[in-house]
């Protein structure tokens, strides 16, 4: 579904929903195969009668995230098509979970080689490690090989099977 574009020089409509699917072109800087929106991380969008402003609230996905500036920065410069004041703020009124993880991105992640987290993947029973299939081979005889990734929310695991070392999604 496209946004409205601008007629005459005017910015286009400003309707919650041109304003989520504009959100959708953001993309997580440390995950650029996935959209703000199917990483799950847009709490709420609110659109003021015009004049008034857009208002964005994110949620963090770990708390001191080193891309969160970088990622309220470009949602402020992707809505600004829009003409009007714009606020991106973080909350953690709820915390965000690898649940809001969209079907599409989690889709997105696997064909990007990154094993995204089983739904509801937030505990195994007892400690024992949960079984993350191979992105490459779809096995299940993967082993973690460093919980600390390249990023704050990323694994290092290797299938014993196909032999590629992969990300995954941490699940939180």
């Amino acid at each position: 579904m496209g946004i409205a574009r601008a007629r005459a020089g005017r910015p286009p409509a400003v309707t919650a929903q041109n304003v989520r699917a504009a959100l959708a072109e953001v993309t997580d800087p440390e995950l650029p195969m996935l959209s703000v929106v199917d990483l799950g991380i847009i709490y709420r969008v609110s659109v003021a009668p015009d004049p008034g402003p857009i208002e964005i609230e994110i949620l963090p996905t770990f708390v001191g995230c080193p891309a969160l500036e970088l990622i309220k920065t470009s949602i402020s410069d992707r809505l600004s098509r829009f003409g009007r004041p714009i606020t991106v703020s973080a909350t953690f009124e709820i915390p965000w979970t690898s649940d809001r993880i969209t079907p599409e991105g989690r889709a997105a992640l696997l064909s990007a080689g990154i094993a995204p987290p089983s739904a509801s993947a937030t505990s195994d029973l007892i400690g024992l490690e949960p079984r993350v299939p191979c992105p490459y081979c779809g096995s299940r005889r993967t082993h973690l090989e460093n919980l600390f990734g390249p990023a704050q929310c990323r694994t290092i695991r290797y299938c014993d099977d196909c032999r590629q070392p992969f990300e995954a999604i941490k699940p939180v």
